[in-house]
């Protein structure tokens, strides 16, 4: 709170902030109130990362580190291991008698060149970025649940539907490498070859023959959200 009050005068917001704090937590039919950091998941949490860690950010500045952060996640980026440990180890000073702790997997040092790193639902490794494994995951069991080979409504709705779910994950990993676009769209179209193979009697999943019975232009005309196409007419864009 001294920290919040170095920025905030306001009597109204820092008591609201007040009360965030010492909201109690339910966890079954068991209450208590913490009595340190802020609840796991709040709107509160990103904004009072800003403004605790923001000295440690004026800290790697001036000794020539680069940081990108975002709430209380973030990535040093060094020129080599060495300095990449000296870091580390002057983060930990800095964090110990601020009453914080770094995530003892989390918290590492790689080699972009070799096995990268992720951050923030990204991949980053040669200087590219894709989805992480568990980004990944989570995209494709959003997506079979949308497109269940028993689904009874009309493709119409259906493509509607799975849309939505393509737009807004486009909306944040559209700064992946290409090849990503490339797969997830046919993987997207094979998950509807096969619910389509399923109200022909068929067995198995979408293949072979299916790309032929329903090519690519075939989900185009009820309006499929191609990720692919986006991103170029997004590059595109860019480049005016």
């Amino acid at each position: 709170m001294e920290r919040v009050e170095e920025r905030v005068s306001d009597g109204a917001i820092l008591g609201l902030v007040e009360v965030f704090l010492n909201q109690q937590v339910m966890d079954g039919m068991k209450c208590w109130i913490p009595e340190g950091g802020t609840p796991q998941g709040a709107v509160l949490s990103p904004l009072l990362s800003n403004l605790y860690l923001d000295p440690l950010d004026h800290q790697r500045a001036g000794e020539g580190i680069e940081r990108v952060r975002y709430a209380d996640d973030f990535v040093l980026l060094c020129r080599s291991r060495e300095e990449a440990e000296r870091a580390l180890e002057r983060v930990r000073e800095w964090t110990a008698p601020a009453g914080l702790t770094l995530h003892p997997v989390k918290t590492r040092s790689v080699d972009e060149t070799q096995e990268g790193f992720d951050f923030l639902g990204y991949h980053f490794q040669r200087g590219r970025r894709w989805p992480r494994e568990k980004s990944r995951n989570k995209f494709r069991d959003t997506m079979r649940s949308k497109t269940r080979r028993t689904h009874g409504q009309s493709l119409k709705v259906i493509v509607a539907d799975v849309n939505r779910t393509l737009r807004g994950w486009f909306g944040y990993f559209k700064h992946s490498n290409q090849t990503t676009f490339r797969e997830v769209d046919g993987w997207t179209r094979g998950r509807l070859r096969s619910l389509l193979r399923k109200r022909q009697k068929r067995k198995g999943r979408g293949r072979g023959s299916d790309h032929q019975r329903w090519p690519n232009r075939f989900f185009a005309e009820p309006g499929l959200f191609s990720l692919l196409t986006a991103h170029r007419l997004a590059c595109q864009s860019l480049q005016r």
